[in-house]
């Protein structure tokens, strides 16, 4: 009787161990939460609507939420720790970092090839006709350094414009109902502020300084650390979301997409496409290379760590080599 209770209780062990073993597993599959990454209405960012809509994140093994924001409000979500992740600029990473939100770059997702433009009413011709007149941008960010670029091109420098502070995402209005010669803003909203006067142009856009900014996935210190399986396939993913983009043959389905996301007609989104470099890994690769000038990211980013201390948008330069970990691209 003895015995056969001992067994029964040995057997009760066993069963109690292999359950036990099995949400164990489970558990591990599932992983702890998912990834939470930021992002917002730009042609390099809503290009992972691709990835989001076709499952890829599920077939890679990686459980993430994506969450879409007007840009600023990611960045104030990501420096409040509600995001592991956030799609930014490489310059906004180091402002971000500046205050405290520290971040590290693991994947370069594309640099702006037209899509920043600086727009000006009827009679502005070029940027050296800013003189003297009144510039909306949002100070500090990534337009800021946009038109800082385009005035020194012209032989002129910020205090040569009235400087005006004004959201990205209010430009339109902004063109058009104060008394501003020109704004600052990437596309889609640039496009709005174009229609919004009639005649405003484009006077510099990111196509004549290719490089000047990168776009990136940056993530927590922490979590690139602890969860570093786990980004390591959601940035192998990224390659697939380029292929499917840039292929003829895909390129309508992948369009229709992200334009859906942005809320805009399939044939006034392709052309900001059209503004924004995608890179592949491969392209990563050698971008992440140090080096000095704008085909570096890390040359881009002493750029406009020295932009930030001059317009005192923080006050010492920050230690950029912590920002970059090449190493979820660049394998060993």
């Amino acid at each position: 009787m003895v015995a056969k209770c001992l067994l029964s209780l040995g057997q009760s062990f066993r069963r109690a161990a292999w359950l036990l073993a099995v949400l164990l597993v489970s558990w591990s599959a599932h992983g702890a939460t998912p990834l939470k990454v930021g992002y917002s209405d730009w042609p390099g960012w809503v290009a992972w609507q691709v990835a989001i809509e076709k499952g890829w994140f599920k077939d890679a093994g990686v459980e993430v939420t994506f969450e879409w924001f007007d840009y600023s409000a990611s960045l104030e979500a990501f420096a409040a720790g509600k995001l592991d992740g956030v799609l930014m600029t490489n310059g906004d990473a180091l402002v971000m970092g500046s205050g405290g939100a520290k971040s590290v770059m693991v994947l370069i997702t594309d640099y702006s090839n037209g899509n920043d433009i600086i727009i000006a009413k009827p009679g502005i011709k070029s940027v050296a006709d800013l003189k003297g007149k009144k510039v909306a941008v949002e100070q500090g960010l990534v337009e800021h350094l946009l038109l800082t670029n385009a005035l020194k091109k012209a032989g002129l420098k910020d205090s040569d414009v009235v400087l005006v502070n004004g959201k990205t995402n209010e430009m339109p209005q902004i063109l058009a109902g104060q008394d501003i010669a020109a704004v600052g803003a990437w596309q889609p909203i640039a496009g709005e502020a174009l229609k919004a006067v009639p005649g405003a142009k484009a006077i510099y856009t990111s196509a004549d300084e290719p490089g000047l900014i990168y776009d990136v996935l940056a993530v927590t210190p922490a979590s690139a650390k602890a969860r570093r399986a786990d980004w390591l396939k959601l940035v192998g993913v990224w390659d697939k979301v380029v292929a499917y983009i840039k292929d003829p043959a895909t390129q309508a389905d992948a369009v229709k997409i992200m334009a859906a996301r942005s809320g805009v007609k399939p044939e006034d989104y392709l052309p900001f496409l059209k503004g924004t470099y995608l890179v592949s890994l491969a392209e990563a690769k050698t971008i992440y290379a140090p080096g000095d000038g704008f085909k570096s990211l890390y040359g881009s980013t002493k750029i406009v760590n020295e932009f930030n201390v001059a317009n005192k948008v923080y006050a010492a330069p920050e230690p950029i080599e912590k920002y970059f970990d090449p190493s979820f691209v660049v394998k060993p």
